[in-house]
């Protein structure tokens, strides 16, 4: 739950704590810094102003800086990243953990495009695309931005060991799954493939993220983007696939459910929106195609609804004993793990 100085009240009018405890408290709680992101103005501006200043790097990046040629792009991304270096020191120092964090991860966000001026300057840039298709398509000698990202990206987390670093490291490795798999086939991916690429590297990204999760869940939440990423990339191959069978259907809609049971256990959001949509999109298609003139799905559908809010009930009130008999078969660390959070 999220602690407020209601929660504090509260806890007065009970005789839980006296008033002068539940001040000191607030007060302290108040003076502990605060790493991680919340929702509010601040750390909105926060987020904002880091993703309009990697987006103008990165996705918006126009035809414009072509003029500069090769030389004079590396020139300024090199400007740019000391700049950023000097203002996430500056941050640390002071304690502004979440600025800090985003200036680091600008200068990740940064080394494609050092790369990119490089290549172009020492003539190996090896055919006409520039440094927009970086970002929307997909090709073989792409891969030395994407190793290059990945190696400073791994230096930048070694020394600043910020959470947010681990955005564009994971975006890097999207990338890179799809541009050895483009150079593996030896050219174009076709769709097919593309799909199948992205399934796996998703599973793939999980399964690091997981484990980055299992070895820092005392310090902070490295794993959040690897999550987020990999989810998407997962589910976004899966439900690309094609099928005509209903039992395959059927089988997407298990595979969404197993999802949102995973992000209950592991308490990750994003597990239990995907799978949300996915379960919602195999019950329209449902609706759509195989029970279209049928007046009693609605009607079952709603039965199904209420079930599950019966059986949610039944959970809260068994949570403890429940949650208690789960845990005796999961690995310590992992039970560790889903008693913090």
């Amino acid at each position: 739950m999220k602690i407020t100085r209601e929660v504090f009240e509260t806890a007065v009018e009970k005789n839980i704590l006296s008033s002068s405890q539940a001040k000191r408290l607030v007060e302290y709680l108040q003076g502990q810094p605060q790493a991680g992101p919340v929702f509010d103005l601040t750390h909105v501006l926060y987020y904002l102003g880091g993703l309009i200043a990697i987006g103008a790097m990165t996705l918006f990046m126009n035809l414009g800086w072509e003029s500069f040629g090769g030389l004079g792009i590396l020139l300024v991304s090199m400007i740019y990243a000391v700049f950023a270096i000097f203002l996430c020191n500056r941050f640390q120092e002071r304690g502004y953990a979440i600025p800090a964090g985003i200036c680091a991860a600008f200068v990740v966000a940064l080394t494609p495009l050092a790369i990119y001026g490089l290549q172009q300057a020492l003539g190996m840039w090896p055919d006409q695309t520039v440094y927009q298709a970086y970002h929307r398509l997909i090709r073989w000698h792409f891969l030395y931005m994407e190793l290059g990202t990945l190696a400073v990206g791994a230096v930048m987390a070694w020394r600043y060991k910020y959470p947010f670093l681990m955005m564009p490291l994971a975006v890097t490795g999207w990338y890179l799954s799809m541009d050895v798999a483009a150079m593996l086939s030896g050219g174009e991916l076709t769709w097919e493939l593309r799909e199948l690429v992205s399934l796996y590297s998703g599973l793939l990204m999980i399964g690091m993220a997981f484990w980055v999760d299992m070895r820092s869940r005392a310090r902070a939440d490295y794993a959040f983007w690897l999550y987020l990423f990999g989810v998407i990339a997962f589910w976004t191959g899966l439900t690309l696939q094609h099928s005509d069978s209903e039992f395959s259907r059927l089988m997407y809609c298990g595979i969404n459910l197993v999802m949102i049971g995973v992000g209950v256990v592991l308490v990750r959001r994003v597990f239990v929106i995907f799978g949300a949509f996915g379960v919602s999109g195999y019950l329209g298609h449902l609706a759509e195609h195989v029970f279209r003139d049928s007046w009693l799905f609605p009607i079952a559908l709603t039965g199904i609804g209420f079930l599950v809010i019966f059986l949610g009930i039944l959970w809260k009130k068994n949570e403890q004993t429940l949650t208690a008999k789960v845990h005796r078969y999961l690995p310590l660390a992992l039970r560790e793990h889903l008693a913090r959070r």
